[in-house]
């Protein structure tokens, strides 16, 4: 039933990586775009995009220069790979896709339709 599954949370020192999986099943594979969000205290931000036909990635301000989003669509698996993490990236890390492109922003959570439940990434310092 679970169309978003998200793994690969842990803890990490400041400045290691760590690297987030999301696997799609269902209609959840046929995404216009596929995103991360994190969750931080009553803030869901979105950290990085991926839009399906064209591979083309935006990242937000925060993450940008250190995580990297990519998507192995043979396995319909969403990754994010985190380097240099921060303190300020601890948060519950989301998977999310969206099916059509409405003209929405693409930071917007009401954009996605699907949702993984989340993984917890704690940065240590």
């Amino acid at each position: 039933q679970m169309e978003l599954v998200a793994s690969g949370g842990g803890s990490v020192q400041a400045g290691g990586s760590l690297r987030l999986s999301c696997v799609a099943s269902g209609w959840a594979t046929r995404s216009y775009s596929m995103a991360w969000f994190r969750q931080i205290d009553r803030s869901r931000e979105g950290v990085a995009v991926i839009y399906t036909s064209t591979g083309n990635t935006v990242y937000s301000e925060a993450v940008k220069g250190r995580f990297a989003i990519s998507r192995d669509n043979a396995k319909n698996t969403l990754f994010l790979q985190m380097n240099s993490v921060k303190v300020e990236d601890s948060a519950m890390y989301y998977c999310a896709a969206s099916m059509y492109d409405d003209g929405g922003p693409w930071y917007d959570r009401n954009e996605y339709s699907y949702w993984s439940q989340g993984t917890q990434v704690t940065v240590s310092s």
